[in-house]
C-alpha cells in the first residue's frame, strides 16, 4: 500500500481536497485532529506537556489548548518543545494507522509533513497550492482572526514556494482551476502507481 502525504500552507485548502479522496474511497489520517487527541490519551505527551509547561497545562485531565497557545505564541523556543513532544508521537501513530488500511493508498493530511520529519515514512507528497491572498482571506473567514494574526501563523510555516517545490504533485486551489478534475486525475495516477508497485 502506498503512504501518500497531502500538504499545503494555511487557508490553502487541503481538507477540501482530503475530502474529496475521502469521497472516491481513500482514507485520510488528519495529523491536526489525531495530535489534539494525543496531546490528551498519550502519557509521553502529558507528562512532557506538564514538565515543560507545568501543571496548568491540563485542566479536568483535558489540555487546556488556550493556555498552551499563550506559551508558545511568539516564544519560538517553547514552541519547539511543543513540536518535539508532539510530532513525533504523531508521526507513529500515523504510521500504525496506515498499517491498518487495506486500500492501494492511504493519505496522511498536515501541515508540516517537511518540518516535522515525517516525509521519510511516506512514499509520494501532494501539495495544495493557493495565491497568497485567497489564502489570508480564507484562513480570516474560518477562524475568525484578522489579517495580522493570518500572517504571523503565516511566518512560522516553511515558505509556500518552498513547500511546494518539495512535493511530488501539486493541485491548484486557486477558484481559476477546478479542483475536481485534478484530484481525479491524481487519484487515477496513484492506482496505478500503486499496482505497479
Amino acid at each position: 500500500m502506498l503512504k501518500i502525504g497531502l500538504t499545503g500552507g494555511i487557508g490553502s485548502g487541503k481538507t477540501t481536497v482530503a475530502g474529496i479522496f475521502e469521497v472516491l474511497g481513500i482514507p485520510v489520517y488528519y495529523a491536526d485532529e489525531a495530535a489534539r487527541q494525543l496531546m490528551n490519551k498519550d502519557p509521553d505527551i502529558r507528562q512532557g506537556m506538564i514538565r515543560n509547561f507545568g501543571t496548568a497545562s491540563y485542566r479536568d485531565g483535558i489540555l487546556d489548548r488556550e493556555f498552551i497557545s499563550r506559551q508558545v505564541f511568539d516564544n519560538r523556543e517553547k514552541l519547539e518543545i511543543l513540536n518535539a513532544l508532539v510530532h513525533p508521537v504523531t508521526i507513529r501513530d500515523a504510521i500504525n494507522w496506515m498499517g491498518h488500511q487495506t486500500t492501494p493508498y492511504a493519505i496522511k493530511e498536515a501541515a508540516l509533513i517537511f518540518e516535522s520529519g515525517g516525509k521519510g515514512n511516506l512514499d509520494r507528497v501532494v501539495g495544495v497550492a493557493s495565491p497568497l491572498e485567497l489564502r489570508i482571506e480564507r484562513t480570516m473567514k474560518r477562524d475568525h482572526i484578522s489579517r495580522a494574526e493570518v500572517l504571523k501563523r503565516m511566518g512560522s510555516q516553511m515558505d509556500e514556494d518552498k513547500k511546494m517545490s518539495l512535493c511530488d504533485f501539486v493541485i491548484y486551489n486557486d477558484e481559476v482551476h477546478p479542483v475536481l478534475p485534478q484530484v481525479l486525475e491524481l487519484h487515477r495516477k496513484l492506482l496505478e502507481y500503486a499496482k505497479n508497485k
